[in-house]
């Protein structure tokens, strides 16, 4: 099946096997983009089965039937190219960025991992990516400052058992237990062309492209069985406000809030995504201007203390949070932020929310400014909403959103029976770990 976007600004395949082909012109020659989403993320794992998808995302890099372990990186860097991997709650995603005569080497690696993963996996690669995957959260989530806040924001949201209550990373038990088995019976559930949108950002024909992935992909067979996605949703009201509070080695404290709202896509997903920009993005929000530059109690991060955490299948985070000022308590910078956020149901002017959408149509046009953004942003919304011309005219779902609608999302869902609150806070030093701190300091620099 073919077909030419509206605009004329992409082709739409799908191929015999249920691989969507989404094709685009590259902003730049001669380079081509390479972007597949799988629609398999954290949320399509179960209990007791965390981290698996993520797990995957490196797996997926440790050699198939026909590649030996690490040779797909090499090869690509060999041709100057870029790649990466980024799993999230809603899908996986693999992409590289090549000189154009390479657009077939890369279309045939990705091929044959998606054919023939499984013939290369031995326990021996599962063994060293779970050691690195957990090596990953201690570093990123456990011996962080804050490096635990997503984690315990999603445990607040969402409630034990269901499919967001987790992040992407997993839990270290759970890792574990992974075996070789079920880890190869992951990989046959999800990953089929069925399950898959690729994008290619490129000058060359998109009749071209066709071909070529038709060459390469065609003959792979469609999964046999399609799991069932859990169900994600959301029966009871948050019942809030609903805390977690840290003690911990902190810089500072730190103020972590959320709220539910809308899935990503509904009207007042984005009324409520206006409203986020209007309070913290940018040095010109609320926020910013209230508790960095007048009190001043918050540190300056550069202007970023509010945005939503968008879900498709869900409800949506709205979150925002702020570090204190050295010397300032966690309890006056928190009830500083809620008063803040509170102030959203009075009203949004005109002037502020002109600012906030060109605020997120910057951002947004950046995002697709090379052909790397431009093509994850296409298979982003053709998995999300079978509508590739959404990368092009996403701004306009903001243009006609008015100041009342923007007010009264805050009214309904920015209130304490819709609030939760992770809370850190620096542990306390005794006297006598400050006189020995100080003196293994003088010690230093004496020496």
């Amino acid at each position: 099946m073919t077909t030419i976007g509206a605009a004329g600004r992409v082709g739409q395949y799908t191929l015999d096997n249920g691989l969507r082909l989404v094709t685009a012109a590259a902003s730049t020659g001669q380079v081509t983009a390479v972007n597949l989403w799988y629609g398999v993320g954290s949320r399509h794992e179960v209990p007791g089965r965390t981290g698996f998808a993520h797990l995957f995302e490196h797996l997926m890099f440790q050699g198939s039937g026909n590649v030996s372990k690490g040779e797909h990186f090499e090869e690509i860097e060999r041709l100057g190219g870029d790649i990466n991997a980024s799993t999230s709650s809603d899908r996986t995603n693999y992409y590289e960025t090549v000189p154009e005569h390479a657009l077939d080497r890369v279309l045939w690696l990705e091929a044959d991992r998606l054919e023939t993963l499984r013939d290369g996996m031995t326990q021996e690669v599962l063994d060293n990516q779970r050691d690195v995957v957990k090596n990953e959260r201690r570093q990123r989530y456990d011996n962080q400052p804050y490096g635990t806040a997503l984690e315990r924001i999603l445990r607040l949201a969402y409630p034990e058992g269901h499919p967001y209550h987790h992040p992407t990373i997993g839990s270290m038990a759970d890792l574990d237990a992974a075996d070789l088995d079920y880890v190869k019976s992951f990989h046959k559930a999800h990953y089929g062309p069925d399950n898959c949108v690729l994008t290619v950002v490129s000058d060359l024909d998109p009749e071209d492209v066709l071909a070529r992935v038709e060459k390469y992909f065609g003959s792979i067979p469609a999964r046999d069985f399609v799991p069932e996605a859990p169900d994600a949703s959301l029966g009871a009201p948050l019942g809030g406000p609903v805390r977690d509070a840290v003690t911990e080695t902190v810089p500072a404290a730190g103020v972590f809030i959320g709220y539910r709202v809308p899935p990503y896509g509904e009207r007042e997903f984005d009324a409520v995504h206006l409203a986020s920009a209007v309070l913290g993005q940018g040095q010109g929000s609320r926020l910013y201007r209230s508790l960095v530059v007048d009190r001043p109690i918050a540190a300056d991060d550069g202007g970023a203390a509010a945005d939503i955490l968008p879900f498709r299948y869900t409800d949506s985070l709205l979150l925002v949070n702020m570090l204190a000022r050295e010397g300032v308590d966690g309890d006056v910078l928190e009830e500083a932020v809620r008063e803040e956020i509170a102030k959203l149901a009075s009203g949004v002017t005109e002037e502020e929310l002109e600012r906030a959408r060109a605020v997120m149509e910057r951002d947004h046009l950046q995002s697709i400014s090379s052909p790397a953004g431009l093509a994850d942003s296409i298979s982003s919304c053709t998995q999300l909403f079978d509508d590739p011309e959404l990368a092009y005219t996403w701004p306009r779902r903001w243009d006609d959103i008015t100041a009342e609608e923007v007010r009264a999302a805050a009214e309904r869902l920015l209130v304490d029976d819709n609030l939760l609150v992770v809370r850190f806070d620096p542990e306390e030093s005794s006297e006598a770990e400050t006189l020995q701190a100080d003196a293994e300091a003088n010690a230093a620099g004496a020496s």
